[in-house]
């Protein structure tokens, strides 16, 4: 024992000096995903869903500004998998953002590591898989961002934090659903709306059956809590309420808001919230949490309404009575978009940095390119049912394209998508748009659709300046709100109308810009930005991962999966922790 006492303190003093070294960089944390099938049955119907760590959903994932993450996915279903962080903007390394145009996937029985950075943002996000229509199958969790504690919240510290999920669900399959897509069907009505992945509770004995679990939230009277609310479902815009309680707005996405009393609020697919919500009821009942379908036949789609439960630990009896009514506007959209109108970014608020959001002052700066994307109903391009943007139906290549970027690949994909929708026929191919390096890009979303569509940009929170209804003319910019616009990720844009956002094109890489409704995404209602720095020496854009995985054209340079590949690569802060765990193993080698 005597004689490894000077190694005992070497040890000790290096084992100090790197846990120091490693506390003084941003936190390193770190998740492992298991992705499987499970059984479960939301509705009353047996079922096959997609778990994660056999959880349905999966798992919050709760970091802090500037943390660096390591997920690591094993991949256990039967089909390849990508998992895409859905807001988190990955900047400097689009090769993180799980999906398709930039991640080769990750096959069956394989596991890869996403490392990546939450640089400079705050807010409720959410992730889920990517490919093959999984995200109607589940896969989804939660993703939170923290301010640092230098950085104060533009509100009291709330008493608790609650996730919830809500989202239109079939009871068949993910991969039926995907074949009636190919066959050139339509999905027709959901079989419900599910509640943090439950079904609704039973306020009405002839709707809903008997036997479904649902959610109950538990809370204590008087306290006020975060509710950080996401749609994640297939196609359906929903109205989130809770029975007597107001909905405090206070951020969006990464945004704090203008904060706002809403009795409801709409909430399309792919978008996020975050409510303050006081427990203010003298709880002589517990209260309905509802999730109902906007824009549709309310007698037909009754059937089709999540419902959970508030409950007051002081609670004396179950809810009773009927639901909350949604605003009665069926046939006329004006309310719904004044309401999207209303919200208004907080511009006196401290984001993830010290400074006000409001600092950036977008009405100001000059338009560098301009596209205008059309979406229609989808029609047939070479005898298949396709959805389009300006006349494209997007192909995902086989070679990701910012993996042809890097090796230099001809012909992967063509950077001609039209600034204005094509005249002639529609066509299927693999076009992109080129954005420029630190350019400010105006983007008109106009929807020729009978349907509410949601858009959605990887990489980038966006300005939402203007919507309305109509066709979007030059006179329309007379009326966008160039200095409290929402920054966001995800932004609606009603049937016969047009959404305008503004971005600032400084984060380079390779960025998914889609529509949300999963059923149009997978006909092809996508397209990138392809956002690159020409000058030849140059740090705005992370290496290439040394765990990255190969395909299409460059498969022959995957290596079979081997052991090694089940931890995440090690460098920069990475690399004090394993040396620190290391220097622990020999630690207790020597007193064991």
């Amino acid at each position: 024992m005597a004689s490894s006492t000077p190694l005992f303190f070497f040890v000790l003093v290096n084992l100090s000096l790197f846990l120091t070294l490693s506390s003084a960089a941003d936190p390193f944390v770190s998740y492992q995903f298991e992705v499987t099938y499970i059984t479960a049955s939301p509705l009353g119907v047996p079922q096959q869903v997609i778990a994660i760590n056999n959880k349905f959903p999966g798992p919050t994932i709760n970091v802090t500004t500037n943390n660096d993450v390591a997920v690591n996915v094993r991949n256990k279903l039967d089909e390849s998998l990508l998992i895409h962080w859905s807001g988190i903007q990955q900047r400097r390394s689009s090769w993180q953002d799980g999906v398709l145009g930039t991640n080769c996937p990750i096959p069956p029985k394989w596991n890869w590591t996403y490392q990546f950075q939450v640089k400079d943002q705050i807010g409720s996000f959410f992730y889920f898989p990517s490919l093959h229509f999984q995200r109607a199958a589940g896969g989804f969790g939660g993703f939170i961002i923290n301010n640092r504690p230098i950085i104060p919240l533009p509100f009291d510290t709330p008493d608790g934090d609650i996730v919830v999920f809500i989202g239109d669900w079939y009871t068949r399959n993910h991969s039926d659903l995907r074949k009636a897509l190919d066959d050139g069907k339509d999905l027709g009505m959901p079989d419900g709306v599910l509640i943090n992945g439950k079904g609704p509770y039973r306020y009405n004995d002839s709707l809903v059956r008997d036997g479904i679990d649902y959610e109950t939230i538990e809370v204590h009277p008087g306290r006020t809590y975060r509710l950080r609310v996401h749609n994640v479902g297939v196609s359906t815009s929903l109205n989130f309420r809770i029975q007597s309680h107001n909905l405090l707005l206070a951020e969006t996405e990464g945004s704090y808001t203008v904060q706002q009393n809403y009795t409801s609020l709409d909430i399309h697919v792919g978008q996020s919230y975050s409510f303050l919500v006081t427990m203010d009821q003298n709880a002589s009942t517990d209260y309905y949490i509802v999730a109902s379908a906007r824009f549709v036949n309310e007698s037909r789609w009754q059937r089709v309404t999540g419902v959970a439960i508030l409950h007051y630990t002081n609670s004396k009896g179950k809810a009773r009575g009927p639901l909350p009514p949604a605003p009665e506007d069926q046939f006329d959209k004006t309310y719904s978009m004044n309401q999207a109108r209303s919200i208004r970014w907080n511009v006196s608020a401290s984001g993830a940095r010290p400074n006000p959001q409001g600092s950036f002052r977008y009405g100001s700066i000059n338009v560098t390119e301009i596209y205008v994307l059309k979406n229609k109903p989808p029609e047939k391009i070479n005898g298949k049912r396709r959805a389009t943007l300006s006349g494209i139906s997007f192909v995902n290549p086989s070679t990701p394209i910012r993996l042809a970027d890097q090796y230099k690949l001809k012909g992967v994909y063509k950077l001609d998508f039209p600034t204005k929708p094509l005249a002639g026929s529609p066509r299927a191919e693999t076009s992109v748009i080129n954005g420029s390096y630190r350019g400010f890009m105006e983007v008109i979303l106009q929807n020729n659709d009978t349907k509410m569509h949601t858009y959605h940009m990887s990489g980038y929170a966006f300005f939402v300046v203007g919507m309305d209804y109509g066709d979007w003319s030059e006179n329309s910019r007379g009326t966008y709100n160039k200095w409290d616009g929402i920054a966001r990720t995800t932004t609606q844009v009603y049937p016969g109308a047009w959404t305008a956002i503004l971005v600032s094109l400084d984060n380079v890489g390779v960025w998914n810009l889609r529509t949300e409704n999963l059923d149009s995404w997978y006909l092809g209602q996508e397209t990138y930005v392809r956002v690159v720095n020409p000058e030849v020496t140059n740090k705005t854009e992370l290496p290439i991962p040394d765990n990255a995985l190969f395909c299409g054209a460059l498969g022959k340079l995957q290596k079979p999966q081997d052991i090694s590949s089940d931890a995440p690569s090690i460098s920069g802060n990475r690399l004090k922790l394993f040396f620190t765990w290391l220097i622990v193993c020999a630690w207790i080698h020597i007193f064991l």
